[in-house]
């Protein structure tokens, strides 16, 4: 399997399909404003998108995990993705709004596949050994993307006309198809799986019972929503990255403001603070840790993140011209270690059948953070500019406290409940010790057992 698809390939598709989904937002905001002439509509259809983004993930997910060919869902949803984009554009300004808004909804929906669905697969595709560095450079496709989507959709808007850029974003959706078509499926096995909880290779661990039926969509969608809740370390990564990305929504909110008032002109800063500065930031950061990928522990990481962002909001809230570009850098050096960490823990703890599900569920917990955020910034930013900013800086602030109080509560509960490893036992004779199976001499009988045996 894994010589058979490359890593290079997987990142190409993810970055493609990133990319797109990156210019597809400002370029159908500008095109709605092109083409409708008023900017109430264009921004309700990038409402619209948004929304419908941070319903789908959970049953995206669930269609993913239940598909023995998950590239096959993946690439159903990159070709929805681009036929809704491209119906789009031939809707706008020449069908009833309301029939235009109906498909923006629908392009949103699938819009957590190409993220998180992308990120899910990764572990299946590499050894084990190699997932911490894979999971750095996935996360500087998200911010290549970042980086390179806005950019392209204006520069493309300004040299041939907004329905260009959006007609970019579907080319850049259909680059991915291939990748992700050519997937390996998952293979499911019949026989025997690792008990719950027994971490040692199959030979040195008993047979898990029969696997029960196949659930439903809604029970699957039930048991990711648990699984989430009861593992601890994935309660704790979701809820930090939520709140820390409703103070992205908020600082990023006030971007275009503090380009106006600090540099001169919304049209110098913009672009740089909301973009460039932040995005090129967390690539550089990126990449330096993809070659020390063993060199942060992602639980703290995701922490530390969080209070970073409230300094860089913090600091550009000063109002002084260096202050606010350094707070956008700052800012892009927390996200993309930051990401990184996050999808450690993920593939960490997810459960093999449950991980699609997990990781695009986050993806959309985490954009309606965002939208809460930039919801509630906006209001207070027409008010009073670094009032805005404080909040930015009070979302990461409460980020960090979340994190650092779960993680007292898992401690405190580690120091009571002990985890349960295989541990390997050899039978010395056939009759063996009381309680123990009969068996021929010398064989390897497992047992789980409480790592402080049993007291």
């Amino acid at each position: 399997m894994k010589t058979r698809y490359p890593l290079g390939r997987y990142l190409f598709g993810a970055a493609a399909a990133r990319t797109g989904d990156e210019t597809a937002g400002p370029a159908l905001l500008l095109a709605g404003l092109t083409l409708t002439g008023s900017a109430s509509s264009a921004s309700s259809l990038l409402a619209g998108f948004t929304v419908a983004a941070a319903a789908g993930g959970p049953v995206a997910g669930a269609l993913l995990d239940r598909s023995a060919r998950p590239g096959r869902v993946l690439a159903a949803a990159l070709g929805l993705h681009a036929l809704a984009l491209a119906a789009l554009l031939l809707s706008l300004g020449r069908a009833p709004f309301t029939g235009t808004l109906t498909i923006a909804l629908g392009a949103g929906l699938v819009s957590p596949v190409l993220s998180g669905g992308w990120t899910s697969q990764l572990p299946r595709l590499i050894p084990p050994e190699a997932v911490p560095r894979a999971n750095a450079l996935d996360a500087m496709t998200f911010s290549l993307g970042a980086l390179v989507g806005p950019a392209l959709a204006g520069t493309v808007a300004a040299l041939a006309g907004a329905p260009a850029a959006l007609t970019v974003a579907v080319g850049l959706l259909c680059l991915a198809l291939p990748a992700a078509w050519t997937l390996p499926g998952v293979r499911r096995p019949e026989g025997r799986a690792s008990s719950p909880g027994c971490h040692a290779p199959p030979p040195d661990c008993p047979a898990a019972p029969p696997s029960p039926p196949e659930r439903s969509v809604p029970a699957e969608l039930t048991a990711g929503v648990r699984t989430i809740l009861r593992n601890r370390a994935l309660a704790r990564a979701t809820a930090t990255s939520v709140i820390t990305c409703a103070g992205e929504g908020a600082f990023l909110t006030c971007c275009p403001l503090l380009g106006a008032e600090v540099l001169g002109g919304a049209d110098r800063g913009t672009l740089l603070l909301s973009a460039s500065a932040s995005a090129a930031a967390s690539l550089a950061a990126g990449a330096l840790l993809s070659r020390r990928p063993g060199c942060l522990r992602p639980d703290a990481v995701i922490g530390g993140s969080a209070l970073v962002l409230a300094m860089a909001s913090l600091l550009a809230a000063t109002g002084r011209p260096a202050a606010v570009i350094a707070a956008a850098l700052l800012a892009g050096t927390a996200e993309g270690p930051g990401l990184t960490a996050l999808f450690a823990v993920r593939h960490r703890e997810s459960p093999e059948g449950l991980r699609g599900q997990i990781v695009t569920t986050g993806a959309s917990l985490k954009i309606t953070g965002f939208a809460l955020g930039a919801g509630l910034a906006g209001p207070i930013a027409a008010r009073s500019l670094p009032g805005a900013l404080l909040s930015a800086a009070g979302f990461g602030a409460l980020a960090a406290l979340v994190h650092t109080l779960m993680s007292r509560g898992s401690r405190r509960r580690g120091a009571r409940d002990a985890r349960t490893p295989c541990v390997a036992e050899e039978r010395r004779d056939a009759s063996g010790g009381p309680g123990d199976t009969p068996g021929p001499p010398g064989a390897i009988r497992a047992r789980c057992t409480p790592a402080d045996g049993g007291r």
